[in-house]
């Protein structure tokens, strides 16, 4: 056995183990341990958690994909998030955190009724499943190229190794394995880099444009500010991880840390894909990554390098899944039986892990696309649900009423389902529209009847 496979296998049976010691008594768990950590997280473990989270197939193998098709500007991708996590922490982090909300629909269901709740709900699990099945195709793109494999039957092993770690310790175990992981991802990052350099030579980046370029104009890079950005701005997962801190302050300060981290491994991991371009300029876009570590890196880094890129897409991953898990449990089947015992809503909460991580997986085996599959994704739930919910923190203000609210995000998730690939503001716009239009109306139609009565 090589030094390689070694250093993977040292790597995912770390992420075991973590997994079976973090919690030592599992059947004392509580919901609140399983999906919020007990509310608990502070400093490092917070801002490890955010990155880890951040940095995944897209932030990394997506990223790298764009820096090769279309320059620097392709770290707009990253740099789109961090815009939108600073905007989060500045002007909402400390409110989500004090309502004392535990999922984002929950948050939802405050700001208008338990019918919003429910659409938010569905509408979140759904695009969330395509979010986890991104980062297992990335998972299984990274194995195949190291072990020259099957990639299908490589998704399968890495979904195995997340879902198992998840249902064993839920939250609390995410988190330390985020923290492990994020220290992982840095280290292969600047290694990579730091060859990819020395490779191609720093004339390479000197010759790029930015912030656009002929292959990234003006347009896209506002398109994708205003879709990734608010993936991040209302991002259930962002949500998951204001709703577990310790305070509202702890909150809007980890999240604030965690996207200047993010800004220059934004550069760094576009840069691996100029370098992969001017390298292997025959391989295609989302290649740029696994041509660079197996075509100049030795047995021992690529081992380490590879470990780092697992760990970046198997900690969004349990994220992603504990976040769709939590709102399956307390919004959708909390609603229909509100008086089942812990002890159930205990079995649900792991049994969604393994069903979630399954449904993830067939989608990932039947459509391998990367960024195109989470674009997909966030157009959908940004088109629903952006505008409800920042509007919600303001809904007195501006008059908004339960009915608008629904009416908006199933209109503008539906527009960007069909429409999203070519129109990709088009459901924002049109929630935007439904929901001041049909608020107005629900109010002149309420006062009408009370001024008849």
């Amino acid at each position: 056995m090589n030094i390689t496979i070694i250093i993977i296998i040292v790597y995912l049976l770390m992420m075991l183990a973590i997994g079976f010691l973090g919690p030592r008594k599992h059947h004392d768990q509580t919901l609140d341990d399983f999906h919020l950590a007990s509310r608990s997280l502070r400093g490092t473990l917070l801002v490890g958690t955010f990155c880890a989270t951040i940095l995944g197939a897209s932030a990394t193998l997506g990223m790298a994909g764009l820096g090769f098709s279309r320059g620097l500007p392709g770290a707009w991708w990253m740099l789109s998030g961090t815009i939108g996590l600073i905007a989060l922490s500045v002007f909402f982090a400390q409110k989500i955190r004090a309502t004392g909300c535990k999922t984002l629909p929950d948050l939802v269901g405050t700001f208008y009724d338990q019918n919003t709740r429910l659409a938010a709900s569905v509408l979140i699990a759904i695009s969330w499943i395509a979010v986890i099945a991104v980062q297992i195709v990335a998972s299984g793109k990274i194995l195949s190229a190291v072990f020259i494999g099957n990639e299908s039957l490589f998704m399968v092993i890495s979904t195995a190794i997340f879902v198992l770690y998840t249902a064993l310790g839920g939250q609390k175990t995410v988190v330390r394995t985020d923290l492990v992981q994020f220290v992982i991802i840095i280290i292969g990052i600047l290694l990579l880099f730091y060859i990819g350099l020395s490779a191609a030579g720093p004339g390479v980046l000197f010759e790029q444009d930015f912030p656009t370029s002929e292959k990234m104009t003006s347009m896209d890079v506002i398109s994708m500010i205003l879709v990734v950005g608010s993936a991040y701005l209302v991002g259930p997962d962002m949500y998951s991880r204001l709703l577990s801190s310790y305070s509202p302050k702890e909150a809007r300060r980890s999240s604030m840390i965690s996207a200047i981290i993010l800004i220059p491994l934004a550069f760094l991991i576009t840069s691996l894909g100029v370098f992969a371009a001017h390298l292997y300029p025959n391989i295609s876009p989302e290649q740029s990554v696994t041509a660079l570590m197996t075509g100049l890196v030795s047995p021992t880094a690529i081992g380490l390098i590879a470990s780092a890129f697992l760990a970046a897409f198997m900690s969004s991953a349990d994220t992603s899944l504990m976040t769709a898990t939590s709102i399956i449990v307390f919004d959708l089947y909390g609603k229909i039986r509100p008086n089942a015992s812990q002890i159930d809503l205990m079995r649900l909460s792991k049994m969604c892990i393994f069903v979630i991580g399954g449904l993830a997986l067939l989608l990932a085996i039947s459509s391998p696309s990367i960024i195109k599959t989470l674009m997909m994704a966030y157009t959908i739930f940004t088109g629903g649900l952006l505008v409800p919910v920042l509007a919600g923190f303001y809904r007195e203000r501006l008059g908004l009423t339960p009915w608008g609210a629904l009416i908006a995000l199933l209109g503008g998730g539906i527009t960007a389902m069909l429409l999203g690939q070519k129109y990709p503001l088009l459901g924002m716009i049109v929630s935007a529209i439904l929901l001041f239009s049909m608020s107005w109306m629900d109010r002149h139609r309420f006062y009408g009847i009370t001024e008849k009565t």
